[in-house]
């Protein structure tokens, strides 16, 4: 990923938006009657392939689009994975803006103490020594979930 020349490190192309995608999925979801869970559960393999299936087409259309070279058509189809995979968050009951949030502080703990990250040579973040990976398990459980729990 190249970052235009006007582009700063370390923040967004353009601002984010206030709201989260969540409640726009959720909104979709119950108009029509698709899947929404309000605690972290496990789903059928079924139902699970079938979520997986969803993600991998739409992972699927990013490419194509990255490879047409339309920047509409790019920003759509990412725009989809995004919208799928809140939606397989929603089945499964998982509150993803605290999942993210979590990834998100471990992600930002690359860092070094000098607040410079270290870079493999193809511009990938690398994990460093002061890197704390995410606890995706605690914001579950914070949400209702424990292990086994069917």
């Amino acid at each position: 990923m190249h970052a235009s020349s006007s582009a700063v490190p370390g923040s967004p192309a353009t601002p984010a938006s206030p709201a989260s995608p969540a409640g726009l999925v959720r909104e979709f979801h119950t108009a029509f009657g698709l899947d929404v869970r309000s605690a972290p559960a496990e789903i059928s393999p079924a139902h699970a392939a079938h979520r997986q299936d969803l993600l991998a087409e739409e992972v699927a259309e990013v490419a194509e689009a990255s490879a047409e070279g339309s920047l509409a058509h790019l920003a759509h189809e990412l725009a989809d994975v995004v919208y799928v995979a809140y939606g397989t968050a929603l089945v499964h009951g998982i509150d993803l803006d605290a999942v993210i949030a979590e990834v998100h502080r471990a992600n930002m703990s690359k860092l070094g103490p000098d607040g410079r990250p270290a870079l493999r040579a193809d511009g990938k973040v690398l994990k460093g020594e002061h890197y704390r990976a995410p606890d995706v398990a605690a914001v579950l459980r914070d949400q209702g979930w424990s292990p086994g729990q069917a």
